[in-house]
This record gives structure tokens, sequence and C-alpha cells, in this order.
């Protein structure tokens, strides 16, 4: 061969590596990879967030994102969930259970370098408490003295409301009777602090929109700041150097993604997240297969439901929906449909929640529920209008209104049509009662009935079925307030036989959290709150 083609095809060669190794021959690096290196987590949240003010939202996937902006007096330990201290260094409880007097760390700063007051808690309560507002999780607050009266507009002096601050970091909260879980409440980010320049800077207090959540003026007091949201895109956060314990952050930075269903399966499979919300039914069984050390099921306190609109039509019979609801085999569901481990729910609060396990239950029971429907006037279903089902739009809602769709038609001869929303509209809706019928689900806020049973109470901001019942309030309040574990229970018990019996939510099944985690993902342990501190969270490369 020549020589010089000899050295023209060399040079070729070294032109066609150098190319490929700047250009498209390098592999590029993954989400994953990248993040390994830098510290920077990747997380599928599903939907995007409704918004990310913490007094008027009511999400999970909003809960993922306000844990890393905002804190409250407490926090959590990641893996015994034991409560620990948060802004509050300590807290001190009088002898008779009403007075709390939170000591705030001196360290705690705002992420413009402010430093967090007890006044800043304080403006905090009065806004949510504000009914002009209109926050749906104000209720939470109403151990509070005196609060549940300002939040319904009884009296407009907050300083009768039982917080005050004695000086800038002491807190002091009496409460209308003892109540033992409220360390517990305040893990809550309905109880999380706001930084009040900000706020009134872009409106009033009680302004429902305002420009003050926009990454350019958000100021946090949680481990991370606001640095974007790129609507569907993405949200991004970064350490916040001002955080009182910033020297224990591992992580430099999180990316919370908006990825629903497969999509999110297969951002995951691509090295795209390092955690998924969830995991497709349908690829459930590939990765117990292929990838076990990839797939997780935390047992997880929550129930998914579908809340009837008790002021439309039919639906207004509690004998309809009883019929409803014995018609559903959740057995079926669980198993052939789901697939995670979910547990049938015969009644509406999780097993052994706080201690507390319902004794009433309900059946599947076909012929009942169709002897219930003729009762009610619709032997067969003959002359029952058609009604909706909405649910947000997912797969796995999908798949479980379709079967429970069959079933109604089967069992009781009812035709139901289907409608999904995406999320944020989906919420809209659901406040606005806008719905027949409509899948909902419940996490519990802290570990004790009440987050559960008080849901359904006619004070309740997310109780959108529009059914009340006095017997049953009278039940949750005097729960509230008695101090003897088994005669509070008793009282649950009988509250929740109420709630069975009247059926304007129809329970479905217990919660199992499943997702989908990379294995450098350090310090996510499992918890039946799903609460995850990302402080506690760090990468391995």
């Amino acid at each position: 061969m020549d020589s010089s083609i000899t050295q023209r095809m060399r040079a070729g060669v070294f032109l066609c590596l150098s190319l490929c190794i700047s250009t498209s021959c390098v592999k590029q690096q993954s989400n994953v990879e990248r993040g390994n290196q830098a510290q920077e987590l990747y997380i599928g949240i599903g939907t995007e967030p409704e918004a990310l003010d913490p007094h008027i939202v009511t999400g999970v996937t909003e809960h993922y994102v306000l844990l890393s902006l905002l804190e409250g007096l407490v926090t959590r330990n990641p893996a015994t969930l034991a409560i620990e201290p948060g802004v509050a260094s300590s807290w001190t409880l009088s002898e008779d259970g009403l007075r709390y007097t939170f000591q705030l760390d001196a360290n705690a700063r705002w992420s413009n370098g402010d430093q967090v007051t007890a006044n800043d808690f304080l403006f905090a309560f009065e806004r949510i408490l504000s009914p002009a507002l209109g926050a749906p999780y104000a209720y939470m607050l109403h151990s509070m003295r005196g609060a549940k009266a300002f939040n319904s507009g009884e009296f407009k002096d907050f300083s009768k409301v039982g917080a005050s601050a004695s000086d800038p970091l002491t807190l002091v909260i009496e409460l209308n009777s003892p109540t033992p879980y409220f360390l517990g409440l305040l893990t809550h980010y309905t109880w999380w602090p706001v930084h009040p320049p900000t706020v009134l800077k872009h409106g009033s207090m009680t302004d429902r929109i305002s420009d003050w959540t926009k990454p350019q003026h958000f100021v946090g007091n949680g481990p991370f700041a606001l640095k974007s949201w790129r609507l569907n895109a993405g949200i991004e956060v970064t350490k916040n150097q001002h955080y009182r314990d910033a020297r224990n952050v591992r992580l430099n930075g999180i990316h919370f993604l908006p990825i629903e269903g497969d999509a999110e399966e297969r951002a995951f499979r691509a090295g795209h997240i390092h955690l998924s919300s969830t995991i497709p039914t349908h690829r459930i069984e590939w990765y117990q297969t292929h990838a076990a050390n990839n797939i997780r099921f935390d047992t997880y306190l929550g129930t998914y439901y579908y809340a009837v609109n008790t002021e439309h039509g039919p639906l207004a019979d509690a004998r309809v929906r009883k019929a409803l609801a014995y018609a559903i085999n959740r057995e079926a569901l669980t198993e052939h449909i789901l697939g995670a481990g979910q547990k049938p729910a015969h009644h509406f609060t999780p097993p052994d929640t706080g201690g507390y396990s319902a004794t009433a239950r309900f059946p599947y029971d076909p012929q009942q529920a169709r002897q219930l429907l003729a009762e009610a006037g619709f032997p067969k279903g003959v002359g029952f209008p058609k009604f909706e089902l909405l649910y947000n739009t997912s797969e796995s809602h999908r798949s479980i209104a379709l079967a429970i769709q069959q079933m109604w038609k089967r069992e009781l001869g009812i035709e139901i049509t289907l409608y999904n929303q995406e999320w944020k509209v989906y919420l809209a809706s659901r406040k606005a009662k806008d719905f027949d019928i409509v899948r909902a689900a419940w996490i519990g806020d802290y570990d004790d009935a009440n987050t559960f049973l008080e849901l359904a109470t006619g004070g309740s901001g997310n109780n959108h079925s529009g059914w009340s019942q006095p017997q049953y309030d009278a039940l949750i309040a005097q729960a509230a307030v008695e101090p003897d574990p088994a005669a509070r229970f008793e009282y649950f018990q009988q509250a929740e036989a109420i709630l069975l019996d009247e059926m304007p939510f129809i329970p479905i099944y217990f919660y199992v959290r499943s997702l989908l985690i990379n294995e450098s993902v350090q310090g996510w342990h499992p918890n039946v709150l799903d609460y995850h501190p990302y402080q506690s969270i760090s990468l391995a490369n």
C-alpha cells in the first residue's frame, strides 16, 4: 500500500475519533450520573404542584416540594418519626397540658438572611385562620384556644387566639384541651411560617393569588431556596446557605419533575430521575423479577376512596351510596388491578392508626346492594340517571375506575361515564363540588385517627361531599377534648359507624407507598407518613 495513502487514512481515522470524542460518540451523562457527582437529587413528583403557598394547598405533591423550602417548629426523624427540633430548639409543656412554650433557634434564618422570629409564626397563624383566605386546612389549627372562633368570624381580634410571643425567640401556644398528637400536627405545612415582609410586599396578608411565591421573590426558611419553576417542566431548588443547620445538609440541590404515569417509569429507567412518585401496575412484576433493588413497597398511612356529592339527585340517598359501596369487590381490585400489597378497605380509617382500629365494617355484598338500590326506587337500576365519575389523570386511577364501572353495571344495572382532568383542573372541580362522584385519597397528616375522621366533619375544608351530620361532628369534638385514650377511641368508633352508615365516602383500599429508587439514594427511610426531610438525604457516587 502506498505510504502517502496510508498516512492520509491514519489522519482520517484520527479525525473521526476526535470528532466522536468531542461530539455524539461520547455517551451523554444521565441526570442521575450528573446528580450523584453534584449532589443534586432528581425526583419525579407525578403532577404539577397546584401552588407553593403552604396555607392554601392540600396535596402530597405540594408537600414534597414545600418540605425543601420551609420548616416548622419541629420536624420528624426520618427513620423513627420521632419528633425532633426544627425552628424550635426546645419546648416545654405546662402540667395541665394546655400551654406549650417554644424557644426558637437563634440561628434560624430566612433565605434572605433575616432572622426567623416568633412573630413570623404569629403572622402565619393569623393568615391561615383569617376567613378571607379561605384556607382549606385552617381547621388543623383549631386545637389552639380561640382559633376556631376567629376562623369562623365570631371575632376579629387575633390577640384573643391562644398564640403569643413574649420575646422574638419565644412562642407560646395555648390549647383548648390536652392534645396528645399536637407536636405531630406542627410537622404539617399548614403550621409553617411565611416571610411577612415578602407576603405584604406583593399584596395583602390574605391574597390567594400573589407574586410572593414566584422564584424571584420566594423567601423560605427551609434547607433549600427556590431557584426556578418552569410550568410542566420542573422546580429547581438550591442549598440555602442561611439555613440554621446548613453545614449538615449534604445535597446541593433538588429537581422536582412533574412526570406522570408510564413516562415517569421510562424516565427512571433512562436515569432521568433518582426517585419516582409511583410505579405503573403493569411494570411491577418486571421490576420484582429484574430489578428488585430498585422497587420499594412501604406501609403508608392512607385511604383511597370515592367522595360522593350528596347534593346530587339519587346520590343524596344513603341507601344508594351504600349500594354503590357494597357492590365493589375490593379484594379483586387489590389483587388483580393493583398488585402492590394494598389492602381492601371495608372501613375508612386505616388499621392501627395511632393505636385505633375501627370495629365497624361494611361488606362486599352485591345482593344487599341490589336490595338497597331497589328500596331507593331503582330496582335493577331502572330509572337511575347516568352520572360521572371524575378522577385526576393517571393510568392507575383509570384502571380502578374502569373496573368499578363494570362492577356497578354488572351488579346494579347502573351506567356511569368516566371523566378525567389534569391535577389543577381536577382540584378546582373538586373544591367547587362540580362532580357526581370523585376519586380522592387521604394521607394521614399525623399518626392519629383524628386526621382521617375529622375530614368528614361539616367544618372541614377538605370535605367536598356536601355531607354533614351533627352527631358525627359532636363525637369528633368530644374525642378532641377527651384525655382518656379508651374513651377517646370509643368516640371514634361511634363516629366511624355513622360514617359507614351514611357513606358520603366510599373506601376502596388502604395505601402502600410504591416507588422506584436508585441505589445511590441514601437516607430515604420507609415510614408510614412518607415523611422525608431532605437534610437527611445524600447521594453515593
